[in-house]
Protein backbone atom coordinates (compact mmCIF):
# COMPACT_ATOMS: atom_id res chain seq x y z
CA UNK A 1 0.00 0.00 0.00
CA UNK A 2 2.83 2.42 0.76
CA UNK A 3 3.63 3.11 -2.89
CA UNK A 4 -0.05 3.92 -3.41
CA UNK A 5 -0.07 6.70 -0.83
CA UNK A 6 -1.89 9.80 -1.96
CA UNK A 7 0.57 11.96 -0.05
CA UNK A 8 2.54 11.78 3.19
CA UNK A 9 -0.53 12.63 5.28
CA UNK A 10 -2.87 10.00 3.77
CA UNK A 11 -2.07 6.31 3.88
CA UNK A 12 -5.22 5.23 2.01
CA UNK A 13 -6.04 6.22 -1.56
CA UNK A 14 -9.23 8.21 -2.09
CA UNK A 15 -12.06 5.72 -2.69
CA UNK A 16 -14.41 6.02 -5.69
CA UNK A 17 -17.75 4.44 -4.74
CA UNK A 18 -19.20 4.36 -8.28
CA UNK A 19 -17.58 1.08 -9.44
CA UNK A 20 -18.82 -0.67 -6.27
CA UNK A 21 -22.34 0.65 -5.73
CA UNK A 22 -25.25 -1.64 -6.57
CA UNK A 23 -23.23 -4.20 -8.50
CA UNK A 24 -23.61 -7.96 -8.83
CA UNK A 25 -20.40 -9.98 -8.79
CA UNK A 26 -19.98 -13.63 -9.76
CA UNK A 27 -17.00 -15.21 -8.04
CA UNK A 28 -15.70 -18.68 -8.74
CA UNK A 29 -12.83 -19.67 -6.48
CA UNK A 30 -11.76 -16.04 -5.94
CA UNK A 31 -8.57 -16.25 -3.84
CA UNK A 32 -8.31 -14.58 -0.44
CA UNK A 33 -6.24 -14.98 2.68
CA UNK A 34 -8.11 -15.12 5.95
CA UNK A 35 -7.36 -14.11 9.52
CA UNK A 36 -9.45 -13.41 12.60
CA UNK A 37 -9.52 -11.15 15.64
CA UNK A 38 -11.49 -11.16 18.87
CA UNK A 39 -14.42 -8.77 19.30
CA UNK A 40 -16.42 -7.47 22.22
CA UNK A 41 -20.07 -7.32 21.12
CA UNK A 42 -18.98 -6.79 17.48
CA UNK A 43 -16.52 -4.04 18.50
CA UNK A 44 -12.90 -4.72 17.54
CA UNK A 45 -9.90 -3.23 19.24
CA UNK A 46 -8.25 -0.85 16.75
CA UNK A 47 -4.78 -2.15 17.60
CA UNK A 48 -5.87 -5.71 16.70
CA UNK A 49 -7.22 -4.60 13.32
CA UNK A 50 -4.07 -2.63 12.51
CA UNK A 51 -1.81 -5.53 13.51
CA UNK A 52 -3.83 -8.18 11.67
CA UNK A 53 -4.25 -6.15 8.48
CA UNK A 54 -0.56 -5.22 8.55
CA UNK A 55 0.48 -8.86 8.86
CA UNK A 56 -1.90 -9.92 6.07
CA UNK A 57 -0.67 -7.14 3.78
CA UNK A 58 2.99 -7.98 4.45
CA UNK A 59 2.45 -11.65 3.58
CA UNK A 60 0.58 -10.61 0.44
CA UNK A 61 3.31 -8.20 -0.70
CA UNK A 62 6.19 -10.52 0.23
CA UNK A 63 4.69 -13.38 -1.80
CA UNK A 64 3.92 -11.22 -4.85
CA UNK A 65 0.18 -11.86 -4.47
CA UNK A 66 -0.79 -8.17 -4.22
CA UNK A 67 -3.72 -7.46 -6.56
CA UNK A 68 -2.96 -3.72 -6.76
CA UNK A 69 -5.19 -1.00 -5.39
CA UNK A 70 -7.69 -1.17 -8.26
CA UNK A 71 -8.64 -4.74 -7.28
CA UNK A 72 -7.88 -4.52 -3.56
CA UNK A 73 -10.60 -5.85 -1.26
CA UNK A 74 -10.37 -6.47 2.47
CA UNK A 75 -13.67 -7.68 3.89
CA UNK A 76 -14.80 -8.31 7.44
CA UNK A 77 -17.37 -10.93 8.45
CA UNK A 78 -18.54 -11.36 12.04
CA UNK A 79 -19.73 -14.93 12.64
CA UNK A 80 -20.45 -13.96 16.27
CA UNK A 81 -20.30 -10.93 18.59
CA UNK A 82 -16.92 -12.28 19.78
CA UNK A 83 -15.05 -12.92 16.54
CA UNK A 84 -14.39 -11.20 13.22
CA UNK A 85 -12.90 -12.84 10.17
CA UNK A 86 -10.92 -10.75 7.69
CA UNK A 87 -10.56 -11.69 4.04
CA UNK A 88 -7.93 -9.98 1.86
CA UNK A 89 -8.04 -10.52 -1.91
CA UNK A 90 -4.87 -11.98 -3.41
CA UNK A 91 -3.79 -13.07 -6.88
CA UNK A 92 -2.36 -16.46 -5.85
CA UNK A 93 -1.74 -18.65 -2.81
CA UNK A 94 0.21 -16.97 -0.04
CA UNK A 95 2.69 -19.15 1.88
CA UNK A 96 2.17 -19.10 5.64
CA UNK A 97 -1.38 -17.69 5.35
CA UNK A 98 -4.82 -19.25 5.59
CA UNK A 99 -5.69 -19.41 1.90
CA UNK A 100 -9.40 -19.61 1.06
CA UNK A 101 -11.50 -19.31 -2.08
CA UNK A 102 -14.91 -17.70 -2.25
CA UNK A 103 -17.50 -18.64 -4.84
CA UNK A 104 -21.01 -17.40 -5.39
CA UNK A 105 -23.09 -14.39 -6.29
CA UNK A 106 -22.46 -11.23 -4.31
CA UNK A 107 -24.47 -8.02 -4.49
CA UNK A 108 -22.84 -4.80 -3.34
CA UNK A 109 -23.99 -1.44 -2.02
CA UNK A 110 -21.87 1.48 -0.82
CA UNK A 111 -22.64 3.25 2.44
CA UNK A 112 -21.05 6.29 4.06
CA UNK A 113 -21.04 6.57 7.83
CA UNK A 114 -19.88 5.18 11.16
CA UNK A 115 -19.36 1.53 12.04
CA UNK A 116 -22.35 1.78 14.39
CA UNK A 117 -24.65 2.06 11.33
CA UNK A 118 -23.99 -1.55 10.24
CA UNK A 119 -27.35 -2.89 11.59
CA UNK A 120 -29.19 -0.19 9.57
CA UNK A 121 -27.06 -0.97 6.50
CA UNK A 122 -27.94 -4.67 6.76
CA UNK A 123 -31.66 -3.79 6.71
CA UNK A 124 -31.13 -1.49 3.73
CA UNK A 125 -29.05 -4.15 1.99
CA UNK A 126 -31.82 -6.72 2.56
CA UNK A 127 -34.34 -4.37 0.91
CA UNK A 128 -32.01 -3.85 -2.06
CA UNK A 129 -31.34 -7.59 -2.44
CA UNK A 130 -35.08 -8.41 -2.14
CA UNK A 131 -35.91 -5.78 -4.78
CA UNK A 132 -33.75 -7.86 -7.12
CA UNK A 133 -35.59 -11.09 -6.26
CA UNK A 134 -32.77 -12.50 -4.12
CA UNK A 135 -32.21 -13.40 -0.46
CA UNK A 136 -29.14 -12.50 1.62
CA UNK A 137 -27.21 -15.44 3.07
CA UNK A 138 -24.14 -13.75 4.52
CA UNK A 139 -22.72 -10.23 4.83
CA UNK A 140 -19.17 -8.97 4.42
CA UNK A 141 -18.09 -5.35 4.86
CA UNK A 142 -15.18 -3.66 3.10
CA UNK A 143 -14.02 -0.63 5.10
CA UNK A 144 -12.32 1.31 2.32
CA UNK A 145 -10.11 3.64 4.37
CA UNK A 146 -8.60 3.80 7.82
CA UNK A 147 -10.30 6.12 10.35
CA UNK A 148 -7.61 8.78 9.91
CA UNK A 149 -8.03 8.96 6.13
CA UNK A 150 -11.84 8.76 6.37
CA UNK A 151 -11.76 11.84 8.59
CA UNK A 152 -9.36 13.64 6.25
CA UNK A 153 -11.45 12.83 3.13
CA UNK A 154 -14.75 13.57 4.88
CA UNK A 155 -16.21 10.16 3.96
CA UNK A 156 -16.18 6.78 5.65
CA UNK A 157 -17.19 4.65 2.68
CA UNK A 158 -18.06 1.03 3.40
CA UNK A 159 -18.97 -1.52 0.73
CA UNK A 160 -21.49 -4.12 1.88
CA UNK A 161 -21.21 -7.46 0.10
CA UNK A 162 -24.25 -9.70 0.42
CA UNK A 163 -23.80 -13.30 -0.64
CA UNK A 164 -27.15 -14.07 -2.21
CA UNK A 165 -29.31 -17.05 -3.06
Amino acid sequence: MSEERVNSENCCPRFDPAPWDEKTLQWKDKPFIKSSIPLFFHIPLPSKIKKTMGEMWKKTKDSGADPGMKDFIAMAYDPSPWKSEYYMAVTKEVPGAANVKLSGTFMTKVFDGPYSAVPRWIKEMDRYVASNGKTSKKYYFYYTTCPKCAKKYGHNYVVAFSEVA
